[in-house]
């Protein structure tokens, strides 16, 4: 059973029979919002990037992006770039595996951000979501749906971050800009 998360709003990753969930999936799907023009609506491509920032006490100390796609530990992996979103399929366009038995015991927190490559504001977005799935299963156990567009490029989608002796996973839903997720390291630096 999947959770639909509000901004803000937190859940363990603890699997529903008392185990410990070993790998999940951040996954990002989107598609380009109709415009209307001169001679009817249409849309233009548009190439969102999903990253995964790794943190130690704060510090950056790693990434995973479409120009680096397995971290230096091998523990976070993206599936590769998809330059145009999907046609409202509902699917991911991009993932992340992030296998947790393997996260080195200093990395604390994960923290996934989404970037609009192309430079076009969320407003020119539509049915844009990130979800955490549980790799082992499939099983989708939270959704968290960007809305409501904006005149903003970039997203600090959620994190995930140890917990006692598991992991919890928290929505930010916060909005920034930038083309990459360097250029939204200083907005995420409140949230961890």
């Amino acid at each position: 059973m999947s959770v639909n998360l509000s901004k803000g709003q937190g859940i363990s990753l603890a699997k529903s029979d008392g185990g410990t969930l070993t790998a999940v999936r951040m996954g990002l799907g989107w598609r380009s919002a109709p415009r209307r023009g001169l001679f009817g609506s249409r849309t233009r491509e548009i190439d969102l990037d999903a990253s995964a920032v790794l943190f130690a006490d704060k510090q950056p100390l790693d990434v995973v992006f479409f120009q680096h796609l397995i971290s230096d530990d091998g523990s976070v992996r993206h599936t590769g770039d998809n330059v145009v979103g999907g046609a409202g399929q509902g699917g991911d366009d991009e993932a992340i595996l992030v296998d947790l038995a393997r996260v080195p015991v200093h990395i604390d927190q994960i923290v996934f951000t989404v970037n609009s490559f192309t430079g076009q504001t969320f407003a020119e977005v539509q049915d844009a979501f990130c979800r955490l799935v549980d790799e082992t299963t499939g099983q989708e156990m939270a959704r968290y749906t960007l809305t409501g567009g904006g005149d903003y490029t970039a997203q600090i989608m959620s994190k995930v971050h140890r917990s006692g002796s598991g992991w919890q996973m928290t929505a930010i839903g916060e909005p920034a800009h930038g083309r990459t997720f360097k250029d939204v390291v200083p907005a995420i630096l409140p949230y961890l």
